[in-house]
């Protein structure tokens, strides 16, 4: 009777084989449709939705922040769901979920049900990407689970430019029509993705490490740790503004109408394309705790030109570098934690489960303190971009602080 392998690639140790790289692109479509297009192709959509009254202004940012809402539900409820479906079935499922949500929300009943359906779709997506990576590198040779991470994580990249892409060319045929063509789209992702999920879970040889080490994923965060996952935090902070209303900050805010907007929104993809690649290969030569620092100045950076000017030039400058750092940061913080904790795959995936959480926790808070202070200060654009830029530069302070306490 012949062996059969318990991890993917364990044949050529070097080398991805044809079950490794099926597996890569379930990710990919997994990232795709959970993040790149469920929660970000509400972005562009929103001076639609309001120009249609399907909702108010006021509306259109809240139900945004539904997403946010669920996406924290579904960060702490990865897991448990995992552990009782196991991997493969869990990430079916929530895939599902993700489809049938699109096609929901093609029928504006109500506020409530449309917001229900953006709850859904936020936990199917916070799950998701408590899971996606966790699921799939442990049975990656390792010495190919950068390149494989960062191809997973190219998926968000990739749904926000086809969100951009494809949603101007959709809302020439209705609101309607633009729902269900996201959901036609998702459900081919995950028709793609059905098979290529790893069968079983983490192999036993990725989790001797952390067997041996008798930490089993309940150590205690160390202080290094912790104040990542409170960077973490604050960079979820930072994003929601121009996650939320970029887009419609264009479009209305500076009165260039819906078009433009759509515009900067496929610009903003294209450089959400490069992010994550750029950043594994910046942190690649110089670290990944230098390159999130980076990451952090950035994005400060970015946000607070949005906030201080309406000039084309330091928008598009805004939207190059928010998007590329909007996906390059989830592997900057994965890296960051495997650096942290080298050798333990339990821990490794533990404390990811908890930065994840506490960047879903902080989008939350942010989408709806954010809606609260756009809704009540007469659509106060910089204001609401001023607060990201602040909780940006404050992630960097501390992390200049930490290094510097730490030498």
């Amino acid at each position: 009777m012949s062996a059969t392998p318990s991890t993917l690639g364990v044949n050529t140790p070097n080398r991805l084989d044809a079950q490794a790289l099926f597996a890569t692109l379930a990710g990919l479509c997994g990232s795709f449709v959970a993040i790149g297009l469920a929660r970000f192709a509400y972005t562009p959509l929103i001076p639609a939705l309001i120009q249609a009254h399907w909702f108010t202004s006021s509306q259109a940012v809240t139900l945004g922040a539904a997403n946010f809402a669920g996406y924290l539900l579904g960060a702490l409820l990865g897991r448990p769901i995992a552990h009782r479906l196991g991997n493969r079935h869990a990430l079916r499922a929530l895939m599902a979920m993700v489809t049938l949500a699109f096609f929901a929300c093609a029928f504006p009943l109500s506020v409530s049900w449309f917001f229900g359906w953006r709850l859904v779709s936020g936990v199917a997506g916070g799950a998701i990407m408590v899971l996606v990576a966790t699921s799939i590198l442990p049975h990656v040779p390792a010495v190919r689970r950068g390149f494989v991470s960062g191809m997973i994580f190219l998926g968000l990249g990739l749904g926000i430019a086809a969100s951009g892409t494809v949603i101007p060319w959709f809302l020439h045929y209705g609101l309607r029509v633009t729902w269900m063509g996201l959901g036609a789209i998702a459900l081919l992702l995950t028709a793609i993705s059905w098979l290529g999920w790893p069968r079983a879970d983490a192999p036993v040889a990725s989790i001797a490490p952390a067997s041996a080490s008798g930490h089993h994923g309940h150590a205690q965060p160390t202080a290094a740790l912790r104040v990542l996952y409170g960077q973490y935090a604050a960079n979820a902070l930072g994003l929601v503004p121009a996650m939320v209303l970029l887009v419609d900050y264009v479009a209305r805010g500076l009165g260039q109408g819906a078009a433009h907007g759509a515009h900067i929104w496929v610009l903003y993809g294209i450089a959400a394309i490069a992010g994550p690649i750029l950043c594994g290969q910046v942190a690649d030569r110089i670290g990944f705790r230098l390159t999130w620092r980076f990451a952090l100045l950035m994005q400060a950076v970015g946000v607070a030109l949005l906030a201080l000017s309406s000039n084309a030039m330091a928008i598009v400058a805004a939207t190059l570098i928010l998007g590329a750092f909007t996906p390059g940061v989830v592997p900057l913080a994965l890296g960051r934690i495997h650096e942290l904790i080298p050798h333990d795959h339990l821990e490794q995936r533990a404390a990811w489960s908890r930065a994840t959480t506490a960047f879903a926790l902080f989008q939350a808070l942010g989408g709806y303190g954010y809606s609260y202070l756009f809704s009540h200060t007469h659509e106060n654009y910089a204001l609401i971009f001023t607060c990201g830029a602040v909780a940006l530069m404050l992630a960097f302070l501390v992390d200049l602080f930490a290094s510097k306490r730490r030498t």
